[in-house]
């Protein structure tokens, strides 16, 4: 392709990216959204479409500084997607855990928690800073967090690949990779302010550092007392992430304790071995592992995840298989099903992984004609998975959840190596075809991956999860609700417990509890609710009922009437022991009286 081509086309792929931003930024959500994606103007996906269309055909065909455009165009486009939020000027994305982040950082704002005082303060520490700097909300502040910790994901997945092999081909296949964001899967792991998940697209920049200690040892390079700069790159790398998540820094601490073993089994059994010529990752092993143990065993949040861990494996009809058959039981009485589900959430990731691992058999068995260097580095990542993978199975047993967002970690590994998988496939796939003909059909496959990729980033319908998005009506009913209620009359809600709203409003480390929300009443009982019985589906007390847009959406659009029917809530809606006390557009609270 000419020169002049070439710059014409990436002008109309930055032009078009420009554009999607622009159309967005001029349409702000009004209301709440069910789905960022319908929400979201057709003109932005359109211009968004073009500009990675074009991003992925450069990354693949083109070499040197035009590909590097071209991974900067993808990039800028990817990073625009995952900018909705911000770009579209919600008030705050994210329910649970998030809420609670923003209740940890509102009281670092306020003086009332010092950030060293919480077991990983990064996230809430950077959200502050913007707060304070910038001058904007503390929500805002912590949504442009979110977006500060992602872009090194998409900077640092190519600069690895090209650390591990350096040809040009696998570096434009792990951005486009990278770029499908498959350590994201609305299950445990999330694209909003969820430090777990965050903590994950900071996890290349710690393997960044591994492999440049491992292959960059030049003289000139060291540090006084003979220290490498890599080694301290590694650490402090190490120890940022810990701070966003303790949790992606044990796997860190795996992975290179992993690295280890290998080095220590091939220095007992080979005279000759390109490992032998890697510096020993012995000592970084230990002070990771040293670092995690003194911040974590004095940690009463760390502690009981651990109990709860254990408890969960050794405990009846608690674990994975317990969760999927509860699912599964759920999506069929809606006409769903968990296929459908993996279908749209796991695809791309079940794709990418038996790549990889066929890659891997052909590592393994010498069919690949990689260099001795590049094998060698190949292995240590895939020989890493083993461990990982078992730790995998672990949290499954005990901790569903937790084994999820370990599935996260581990896609960021196959996600580095499919960028040399999928390059020697194409070098494979062009020995029957043409060079350009193997471009064309890897541009189209890893396209078309793209698409489900990136559709499945947000929560939304289309996976039985509404998006989470916070209006400012609806921190105002809560707000109003919570301040105005009369403190011994516990708050019930239709959807999420409102005591997390209480966190994110109030702070976490208010001296009083939002009453009724954390004790053990239960929720509202939604057979006796639909029965009609109001008065008694909160253990026979009085109590508020809180209802929002998202709840509506949820239970009546997305699960279809599963545990409330729109008949039963316009029922509730002109029952005698029921007062509505707080209502706007998306909000409403209603005080219930119990049985006298």
């Amino acid at each position: 392709m000419k020169q002049s081509t070439l710059n014409v086309t990436f002008a109309v792929g930055f032009l078009a990216a420009a554009v999607g931003l622009l159309v967005a930024r001029a349409n702000p959500a009004t209301s709440y959204e069910p789905s960022i994606y319908t929400g979201t103007p057709t003109a932005t996906w359109v211009a968004f479409a073009i500009a990675l269309a074009i991003a992925v055909s450069t990354v693949l065909i083109c070499r040197g500084r035009e590909q590097a455009l071209g991974i900067g165009l993808g990039a800028t486009t990817v990073t625009g997607i995952v900018s909705l939020p911000v770009i579209r000027n919600y008030r705050f994305s994210g329910m649970g855990d998030a809420l609670t982040h923003l209740g940890w950082a509102r009281d670092i704002t306020r003086g009332e928690l010092a950030p060293h005082e919480l077991f990983y303060p990064a996230a809430h520490s950077i959200g502050a800073v913007f707060h304070y700097v910038g001058g904007v909300p503390i929500e805002r502040g912590l949504l442009f967090t979110m977006i500060i910790l992602f872009v090194p994901f998409l900077i640092f997945i190519p600069l690895v690949v090209r650390e591990l092999t350096g040809t040009s081909l696998a570096i434009g296949a792990g951005a486009i990779v990278s770029w499908m964001i498959l350590p994201i899967n609305n299950i445990a792991t999330h694209m909003g302010v969820h430090t777990n998940s965050n903590a994950l697209f900071l996890v290349p920049v710690v393997i960044f550092a591994v492999l440049a200690y491992l292959r960059r040892r030049a003289a000139i390079e060291r540090l006084p007392l003979g220290l490498s700069p890599f080694s301290l790159l590694l650490i402090l790398s190490g120890v940022g992430l810990l701070l966003v998540h303790p949790q992606q820094m044990v796997n860190v601490v795996i992975l290179i304790g992993a690295i280890s073993v290998v080095q220590y089994v091939v220095r007992r059994r080979y005279d000759d071995h390109p490992i032998l010529d890697h510096p020993t990752m012995y000592a970084h092993t230990v002070v990771l592992g040293v670092v995690f143990t003194l911040w974590a065993a004095s940690n009463e949040r760390f502690r009981g995840a651990l109990v709860g861990l254990v408890t969960g494996i050794f405990t009846e009809d608690i674990g994975g298989s317990a969760e999927v058959d509860q699912r599964d039981s759920s999506l069929a009485e809606i006409g769903g099903s968990l296929g459908e589900l993996f279908v749209t959430m796991f695809l791309d990731l079940a794709l990418i992984s038996l790549v990889v691992g066929f890659f891997i058999l052909l590592v393994w068995l010498g069919r690949t004609g990689l260099d001795p260097e590049t094998k060698a580095i190949v292995n240590y990542l895939s020989l890493s998975l083993v461990p990982l993978t078992g730790l995998f199975a672990v949290y499954f047993l005990g901790t569903p959840v937790m084994s999820f967002r370990q599935l996260g970690f581990i896609a960021v590994i196959l996600t580095i190596l499919a960028g040399v998988a999928i390059a020697r496939a194409v070098g494979g796939l062009s020995n029957y075809i043409t060079r350009p003909g193997g471009n064309a059909v890897a541009a189209v496959g890893l396209g078309a991956c793209l698409v489900l990729g990136l559709m499945t980033v947000f929560a939304s319908p289309m996976i039985y999860d509404p998006g989470q998005h916070i209006t400012d009506q609806k921190f105002s009913g809560y707000e109003t609700g919570l301040a105005h209620a009369d403190d011994d009359i516990p708050h019930a809600g239709m959807g999420y417990d409102p005591y997390r709203y209480d966190h994110g409003l109030n702070g976490v480390e208010a001296d009083e509890a939002l009453s009724g929300a954390t004790v053990a009443t239960g929720d509202v009982d939604p057979e006796e609710f639909e029965a009609g019985n109001y008065d008694t589906a909160y253990h026979d007390r009085d109590y508020y009922f809180i209802m929002t847009q998202y709840d509506i959406t949820r239970e009546i659009e997305v699960y279809q009437e599963l545990y409330h029917s729109e008949a039963s809530l316009e029922a509730f809606e002109t029952s005698p022991g029921t007062n509505k006390v707080i209502s706007n557009d998306e909000f409403r609270m209603y005080a219930v009286a119990g049985p006298e």
